[in-house]
Order: C-alpha cells, then structure tokens, then sequence
C-alpha cells in the first residue's frame, strides 16, 4: 500500500512540474511563427536573414507586445498539429483563414486573427501547354501538384475530380519543380507567390494559367484560447490606422491586396 501510495504521489509532482513547465514555456515572452518559405510573405534575403511581409510584420507586431519573434520552419500539413503541441505561438504565412482543412473549416481548428489580405488560388503550368489547359474542364482527370495541407491541396481535389490525382509537396515552392519537369500537369499555389516566381529565372518557362479562382483571406492562426488573439488584433488594428502597413505592403508590391476586415476572426 505505502508503495502504492508513493507511486501516485510520483505521478502527481511529475505531473504538477509538467504543467509548470508548459505555463512557462507558452508565456516567455517568445513569439514562435510556424512559416514556410514563401515569397513575398517570408523568405530568406541575401545574407540568411528572415523577410518579407509577413516576417516584417510579425517584428511589428512583436515590437508593439514586447514579445521576442521566432520564426519557425514547419512541414505545413502538421502545422496544427505544430500549434496544438505549443512547438510554435502561432501560424503566420499568408495562412488561408477561410479555407478547409480535411473538409473542416479552418475557423474551428484555431482562433483567426482579423484578415488582413486578400488572395486566391491560381493555376501554374508550364508556358507550352496553357494552350490546352485555359479552363476548369481542361483540368478534370490530370495530375496536380500542391503544398500538402494547404488551401490549394481542397481547391485542386475540385478541380482534377475523381478521375485526378494529386501529388503532396512539403511546401509551395516546390510544387513549381514538379511543373517544370513535367511530373504533374499543373500546380495549385497562391496567387501572391505565383505571380512573384513564375515567368522569371529559374521559372521563366512556367506561367498562371488564364483560369479565375476564388478569393481568399490570410490571418494568422492561434491555439484556441489563446489570449493573444485578442491583443495582436489590437495591434493589427493600430498598425493599420496609422499606415504602417500600408507602407510595409507597398514595400512588397502587395498594397493592392491588403484589406483589413476587423469582422473576421476572434474578437
């Protein structure tokens, strides 16, 4: 019995130190953004440092909470899974707030900031062959490629039907290599990042094809619950009104998209 006894007394402390440690770890002043390499949103400039306008923007945003901001690179099909485990604060990577995921509203999954740009998916093939493929019926029954997980991945089982077939890549651009060797017909990626990659350099033989897709919204993703939701919507808000962002965004080529829709998300 006095074994017994001992034993569950062990399991309480180590249990009582595990939560400790937890509370500790989600309140160190520490901002971990889960991110893909994805440009203009965040990617790596000349000399290894972390860019664009999500990266920026989360400085911003840490700078106004006094937070230090981390970013880490995640395998963007885990990337709930990421959040939940608390290995990251949040998901902030032009995340599709309005989207599925497994046929789940992605709204349920986590707690969404307001949205704060507008984007859609577009269709990415190789420039010899957008002769074939220029509507949604040329896309029924070919191959796709899209970033696993992602938006693009429900908007492609759509387009491609039962008689398609999807190939997963562990992020966005690398689904323009698959294009380019011929591996798949098509890839289904954001427009933002399309237009930013293809039609130069290393892609200059790959072009969005003449097919209109839905718009979408980004916001950035908390565990649910989280506390701060709350204040980075706050300060979204203020960096907003006062035109940081405008000019962060123009800075990218991005103020044409940028619309702050403060119903959206957790108040």
């Amino acid at each position: 019995m006095k074994r017994i006894t001992y034993f569950l007394l062990v399991v309480v402390l180590l249990a009582g130190m595990l939560l400790i440690s937890t509370a500790c770890n989600q309140n160190s002043g520490k901002l971990v953004c889960g991110i893909t390499i994805y440009e203009p949103m965040n990617y790596k400039d000349d000399d290894g440092n972390w860019t664009g306008f999500d990266t920026e923007f989360a400085q911003l945003v840490g700078q106004k909470l006094g937070m230090e901001v981390e970013f880490q690179l995640i395998e963007w099909g885990q990337k709930f899974s990421e959040l939940n485990s608390g290995a990251i604060t949040c998901i902030w990577n032009g995340f599709t707030a309005n989207a599925e995921e497994d046929g789940i509203p992605r709204d349920t999954l986590c707690d969404m900031t307001y949205s704060y740009m507008r984007n859609q998916q577009s269709v990415v093939v190789r420039t010899d062959r957008v002769g074939e493929l220029r509507s949604l019926s040329d896309l029924v029954g070919k191959t796709a490629a899209v970033e696993a997980g992602s938006a693009g991945e429900s908007e492609a089982e759509g387009l491609v039907g039962d008689s398609g077939s999807i190939i997963g890549a562990a992020a966005q651009i690398n689904t323009f290599l698959e294009v380019k060797a011929g591996a798949v017909d098509f890839a289904v990626v954001d427009i933002i990042l399309a237009e930013r990659i293809t039609g130069s350099g290393d892609y200059s033989d790959l072009t969005i094809a003449p097919i209109t897709l839905d718009y979408e919204v980004y916001a950035i993703g908390f565990k649910q619950g989280s506390d701060l939701t709350a204040k980075v919507n706050q300060a979204i808000k203020e960096l907003y009104d006062n035109g940081t962002l405008t000019s962060l965004a123009a800075k990218y080529g991005l103020e044409d998209v940028l619309v702050l829709d403060t119903s959206f998300g957790s108040n």
